[in-house]
């Protein structure tokens, strides 16, 4: 009885004092993973910014094209939709 209540003792006594070395540890990954979000929230919010600016730059360059077909007499309008 006395062997069986020592180990239990041992047993509660090493959990409480590996308990708080998890908890650290699980702190450290969830400070890992938050950094590693906001990373790529960085880079997705570059990414958005580059995709619209490459987006001005296309329609910046068909508002000019159109503006140069209509001096040269062409036709600089869009077709008109089809009926349903």
């Amino acid at each position: 009885m006395k062997t069986s209540l020592g180990l239990l003792l041992f047993l509660a006594l090493s959990a409480v004092v590996r308990w708080p070395t998890q908890a650290q540890d699980a702190a450290s990954q969830l400070l890992a993973a938050v950094g590693g979000l906001k990373q790529q929230q960085a880079e997705i919010t570059e990414n958005q910014a580059n995709l619209d600016q490459k987006i001005a730059d296309v329609s910046e360059t068909m508002r000019v094209a159109r503006i140069f077909m209509s001096r040269a007499g062409g036709k600089h309008k869009p077709p008109p939709p089809k009926p349903k």
